[in-house]
């Protein structure tokens, strides 16, 4: 029980917290984030068996987009988006996109984050007229310089993505490429400029 204490910081104010503490607080801090693809690669696995009315679960449409992305020679970063598009499915069915586009934020580019953040408006176009609602919300961004880069992602990789007949690399495939898009952020307001908060809490 000790040596559990002695892993723990000992405030119970952050005002009273020391340098020890949060050095305390930083290596566990690392550890975590080593685990981060892992945990999205389970979370992910929520959608196997969900289909929502949908002709393929919801797992399968993802990995079904990653793979049109893959094969059509998109880079690892953007596969990973175009894997993790949907991932809030289960916990923000009111805003998917952007809990997905707040996950991915630190580790990719500005470009990316903007596309998957707006890629329900996007793919909107194709069935919110069903429901009553404006297909063409996605036109308030025409002037936007992402308008095409996200027009792009809908069209050739997520829109198609439903086939139940498509190829559909397994979500193993991707791994590799989660765990070194995931590895470090690119950005963070727990990062200093001259290293990171992982350099500093592993040393």
């Amino acid at each position: 029980m000790q040596a559990e204490t002695e892993q723990r910081a000992q405030f119970h104010h952050m005002k009273d917290g020391t340098a020890e503490d949060w050095a305390i607080i930083g290596g566990e801090a690392a550890k975590h984030a080593k685990g981060l693809s892992a945990r999205l690669l389970q979370h992910l696995t929520l959608l196997q068996g969900d289909c929502g009315g949908f002709p393929v679960d919801r797992l399968t449409h993802c990995l079904q987009t990653a793979t049109l992305a893959h094969k059509d020679g998109k880079d690892e970063e953007y596969v990973v988006c175009a894997l993790l598009h949907d991932i809030g499915d289960t916990l923000g069915p009111a805003n998917h996109a952007d809990i997905a586009a707040t996950i991915l934020e630190p580790f990719v580019s500005e470009e990316n984050h903007w596309m998957v953040k707006h890629h329900a408006v996007f793919q909107g176009y194709y069935f919110l007229h069903h429901l009553g609602l404006d297909r063409d919300m996605r036109e308030q961004y025409r002037n936007h310089p992402l308008y095409n880069y996200t027009l792009e992602f809908i069209e050739k990789y997520d829109a198609p993505a439903f086939d139940p007949e498509a190829e559909t690399y397994p979500l193993s495939f991707f791994e590799p490429m989660m765990e070194r898009v995931f590895a470090r952020p690119k950005k963070s307001m727990y990062m200093r400029e001259d290293a990171g908060m992982y350099e500093v809490a592993e040393a």
